[in-house]
């Protein structure tokens, strides 16, 4: 059973951030650097919220071993603990593309999260709906099949739903 990480995404607070952002930093650019990208201001409606939350979820919900970097800490890192893991619950040559089907998004109520994440005082919900390992939470024409509605859940988790906890 894949381990269910709450996923909202709140996409009038979202819009607003970006109307905010652009109204704020349309004329200024920004360089590469640390100084410059910390040198940015924090929205007013950010500041007030107070409380909100950032969730990852995605394939590497599967495993529910470590953290979202899974696959990097297991394929590009070789940590030993991971490896160790893999070895222990995982028949050999299984891969990380092996999750994808098990990532069944099989409880995901985008209206019950709503309200218990609403109910939690939250302000606002972000959602990764990518990560790096390239697995997306909709239907990507650039994912090249990776993502939740060619493998797994079978459906598009963002798109078509609005949720509102303000």
């Amino acid at each position: 059973m894949t381990s269910l990480f709450f996923c909202v995404i709140n996409l009038a607070v979202l819009a607003q951030v970006t109307k905010t952002a652009s109204a704020v930093h349309s004329d200024h650019h920004y360089q590469p650097t640390w100084d410059s990208i910390d040198g940015r201001p924090l929205p007013s409606w950010y500041d007030d919220a107070k409380f909100g939350i950032f969730i990852h979820w995605g394939v590497f919900s599967v495993p529910s071993f470590g953290s979202e970097w899974f696959w990097w800490h297991w394929q590009g890192k070789n940590m030993t603990e991971y490896v160790k893991f893999m070895k222990d619950n995982y028949k050999p040559g299984y891969t990380y593309a092996d999750f994808g089907p098990h990532f069944t998004a099989e409880f995901f109520d985008a209206n019950q999260w709503t309200e218990l994440l609403k109910s939690s005082g939250a302000r606002y919900v972000v959602l990764t709906s990518k990560h790096h390992e390239g697995y997306t939470l909709w239907p990507s024409k650039v994912s090249f099949n990776w993502n939740a509605v060619d493998i797994g859940p079978k459906r598009d988790l963002v798109g078509k739903q609005t949720f509102r906890l303000i």
